[in-house]
């Protein structure tokens, strides 16, 4: 069976109340599933869109969160859609507590400030969905040695706080961490189109379904709420119906994971790379640890 992770990234609380109820309902209409990862903090992003060098718009609220206005709690005005989601049977994980600061600050953090941010999410988590958190899947695919080392402390199931080909151990300096990653496999859609300038968003769909049907395993894909849950929902449908055409199935993250067994995963050194069409480094899966 050929299955696709759907990764729905809930980055701003406008994200939370509009794009995810109109991605629940597009699931629905195909019956597929996915995995939602909230924001659970304060939204210092502002409204956003697509970039053509980020992959992110900003308009001037951006620049007013975080100094003159404070910015919504989206755990708060987004506790019932996120129930919502749990209770439609998607899967829900942490994204952050802080979008903003943890992708502008995680590469240079301090321990101490790594763990506070990771657990006021665990914290706030808990409070929403009154379980405490299975998956993790990093903003931005930023994180370092301690974020990594805590996604088994705080004991993840799992975490997709990556880029690379196939579910595999972390291995860090040399460090082994015990928390099996599954990351993303193919490209976004804004990716593509930085990288091809002039491509439309159909067109990006439709290298998306070419790269898949070229590598017919198991994949991952990531999303966001604010964009192809609002902008180009019309273009995820498109995915989604020629991924159905293709045979494949449309999974949550959780699926991959219950048929992995950890003890049989490669390790693989992690790195932080650059990724086509994104600019700043992000976390990559790199080359095999040591052979199982």
């Amino acid at each position: 069976m050929k299955r696709i992770a759907l990764k729905i990234d809930a980055d701003t609380c406008r994200g939370t109340l509009a794009g995810v109820p109109a991605l629940v309902d597009l699931l629905q209409k195909h019956e597929a599933q996915a995995s939602f990862f909230f924001s659970l903090g304060p939204d210092r992003s502002g409204r956003e869109s697509l970039s053509t060098s980020l992959g992110r718009y900003y308009d001037l609220r951006t620049r007013l969160y975080g100094r003159m206005l404070p910015g919504p709690d989206i755990g708060r005005r987004g506790l019932a859609t996120m129930r919502q989601v749990s209770d439609a049977g998607h899967e829900v994980g942490i994204h952050a507590w802080d979008r903003v600061s943890w992708e502008q600050q995680i590469e240079q953090a301090a321990n101490p400030w790594v763990e506070a941010e990771m657990n006021k999410a665990f914290t706030r988590f808990s409070e929403i969905f009154g379980e405490p958190a299975k998956a993790h899947g990093a903003a931005g695919w930023r994180m370092n040695r301690h974020a990594l080392r805590l996604t088994q402390r705080l004991g993840f199931s799992y975490a997709s706080d990556c880029r690379g080909i196939h579910p595999f151990i972390p291995v860090i300096d040399g460090e082994i961490v015990v928390c099996p990653q599954i990351p993303t496999t193919l490209p976004t859609l804004d990716e593509i189109q930085v990288f091809k300038p002039g491509s439309s968003p159909d067109q990006a769909a439709d290298r998306i379904l070419q790269l898949t049907a070229e590598d017919p395993g198991d994949h991952v894909f990531t999303l966001r709420a604010e964009l192809e849950g609002m902008q180009f929902i019309s273009v995820i449908e498109r995915l989604i119906s020629g991924w159905k055409d293709d045979g494949y199935q449309l999974v949550a993250l959780r699926d991959i994971r219950s048929t992995l067994d950890v003890s049989q995963l490669p390790h693989h050194i992690v790195c932080f790379a650059e990724t086509p069409g994104r600019i700043g480094l992000r976390m990559m899966q790199g080359q095999v640890f040591l052979q199982n």
